[in-house]
């Protein structure tokens, strides 16, 4: 990943809910397209179920949701912090990897090499990130969150290219979109 300064890539995603009380674990599941752009841009396009859009620019993290209508934006800086999209962001960038995450080998498994990254801050958003590579490219986000949530990325079909056109990673809300600042 660290030469790979653009990309792009198909993905699902199983997030998987603990058993609470009285209640079954329960998992969801979507899929879209992922997109990147070092340094610090990057596109999620949830297709299915519903869709659903993440972009960061480089300065401002957009969340558009048409179903509500609704956009919010924050600043990508503070948005990002510790979270996975940081590590894809700035895979390229080991120092400031190393600034936020412990960033260990883990065992091989299911044919690919994992490196478990573990945030500094314990603030209780994330626990851990494993990150499954076959070779060069990745393949597996593995997420688990401070409430015990797993999300399980899976990308396919990556291609590593050299840039993508700038208008990717530009987003506008669309008219008559309530638009929340946070």
């Amino acid at each position: 990943m660290k030469g790979a300064q653009a990309g792009r890539a198909e993905f699902t995603q199983v997030v998987t809910s603990p058993a609470r009380e009285g209640q079954a674990e329960r998992t969801r599941q979507s899929s879209g397209v992922f997109e990147f752009q070092r340094p610090g841009r990057f596109k999620f396009s949830y297709r299915k179920p519903f869709e659903q859009t993440i972009v960061a620019d480089g300065q401002t993290l957009w969340l558009h949701d048409p179903d509500l209508n609704q956009v919010t934006q924050r600043t990508q800086a503070q948005a990002l912090g510790s979270t996975p999209a940081a590590l894809l962001a700035s895979a390229a960038d080991l120092s400031a990897l190393r600034a936020d995450f412990t960033l260990e080998n883990a065992p091989d498994q299911d044919g690919l090499q994992w490196v478990l990254a573990t945030p500094k801050a314990r603030d209780g958003q994330l626990r851990s990130v494993r990150v499954g590579f076959a070779g060069d490219r990745l393949a597996v986000l593995d997420i688990v969150d401070g409430f015990g949530q797993r999300s399980v990325l899976r990308f396919q079909a990556m291609q590593v290219q050299a840039s993508l056109p700038a208008s990717t990673f530009q987003f506008r809300p669309p008219a008559g979109a309530d638009v929340l600042k946070q």
